[in-house]
Order: C-alpha cells, then structure tokens, then sequence
C-alpha cells in the first residue's frame, strides 16, 4: 500500500478493518435512567479540569440502553457526570463511563475522548422498579433504582436539558508515553426527540473498586431522578482548550 493510500484511508484502527465506521451516529429508543445526587464538593473540585468549574456540589449518575444505535449496534453503558460551568455558561463533564461493546468503547475514545472502559452495566425493569446496576468484572460497583413511571415529566424541558454543551478530556499518548493529545473537548446531543420522560423516588449505592472508582464521589443525599427515552444524535466533537499549548 503506498503511502499517500494510508493517509487517504485511515480513519481508525485497525487500517484494514476499522473498529467502528464514521458517522454520524444516530440512537433509537435510547433509554436513560439519571440519578442526581450531592456530593462532597472538595472531591468535586479535585475532578474537574481547569478551565471547567463544578457547579455547585452535585453529581449524576446515568444508566443507559442503547438497542439500536448507528454503527455501534446494541449495548448499555453507564457513568458518572458532574454539571459544570466554562467561561459562565452551564454544562456537563464526564468523570467516567463503563460499557460491553468494543465498537462504541474504542470510537468514543479515539473521536471525541469519552473516558470508556469495559464493564457490565445493566438496565431493566423489575416489577414496579427501573434498576441500573454496574459491574466491573465480578464486582458490583453501583446500583441505582426509581419506582417506575410513578410521575410523567414535561417532555420538551426535558428534551431542553439535554441540549446543554457535554465537556470530555480527551488523551491520547505519544509512543513514549508522554501525552499527544491532551485537549478539553465539547459536543452537543442533536435531533433529539424525547418519546416519553418521568421521575419517582430513587435510590443509588456506589461501592469502592480500585480500577472503577465511582465511588470517590460519595452519595450523601440523592436529589431527583429522571427515567427517559429518545431519539437522538451523537454530535461529533470540538476542541475548546489545549493543555500542551
């Protein structure tokens, strides 16, 4: 293969079959269940990248179904966000996201820098109870359940808070493992359709693990919960700050 075919054919690894294919990519009946919950906000300050301000002292922590999703296929994945503000204006940074399909894992990571590892997230219905659990490996390391369907939301608000600006540190290291790319990074949720949005009495433990440490972040009172599912596109990424410059 000559070299100006490499350039004009890479995209993403591996050269010959890429691991995931470019976008857009567009999420049908994707499902949410989002715990809101206070925090320490010392340990908060201590996450979050400068130039991003945590806003206030709250934190959220997202189950999500994907069953059809462009390109990415059938998976679930969870994680944990912090609302933040960068230069005034309000929006969402991600601490951590776990999920059970490499296409999405590796595709998240290379495009935008979403911070992805593979884990075992679930999100059912049981009875009268929406449950979202996590597992990294053998070990359960969040839990988190509403009543179901106990109160119906007004859909556009919520369709609203998803429009707001989602910041990701994207990094990416040299072959001597110094950093190569080392960039604060935002996009936006586009097209998005809510089909149906409600709340309920929540509950959610996150439990210590040294690779998956979603508890750093303690629950010290959970404050809403927000169960939704939408169509929706996942906008491809811009780079707001650049640390290596």
């Amino acid at each position: 293969m000559q070299a100006k075919q490499v350039v004009k054919s890479a995209f993403s690894m591996p050269l010959s079959s890429p691991a995931y294919p470019r976008g857009p990519y567009r999420f049908i009946n994707r499902e949410f269940l989002i715990i809101t919950y206070r925090t320490d906000p010392a340990l908060l300050r201590e996450l979050v990248p400068e130039p991003l301000q945590p806003a206030g002292d709250t934190a959220k922590f997202e189950f999500i179904r994907m069953p059809d999703s462009t390109g990415f296929g059938d998976y679930t994945e969870s994680g944990q966000v912090v609302p933040v503000t960068y230069k005034g204006k309000p929006g969402t940074y991600q601490v951590a996201m776990f999920l059970d399909d490499e296409a999405p894992l590796a595709g998240g990571r290379e495009i935008w820098g979403f911070p992805k590892k593979l884990a075992k997230p679930r999100l059912v219905v049981e009875s009268d109870t929406l449950l979202g659990t996590l597992d990294y490996g053998s070990v359960r390391v969040a839990s988190g359940t509403m009543g179901y369907k106990h109160k119906v939301l007004d859909t556009e608000q919520v369709r609203k808070s998803l429009l707001a600006a989602n910041y990701l540190l994207k990094i990416i290291p040299d072959v001597d493992c110094t950093p190569r790319i080392c960039e604060l990074v935002t996009y936006n949720l586009e097209d998005v359709v809510v089909k149906g949005a409600w709340t309920g009495p929540a509950a959610l433990e996150l439990h210590a693990h040294a690779l998956a440490p979603v508890a750093s972040l303690p629950v010290l009172e959970v404050l809403s919960s927000v169960h939704l599912v939408s169509d929706l596109t996942l906008g491809l990424g811009r780079v707001v700050h650049d640390y290596l410059k």
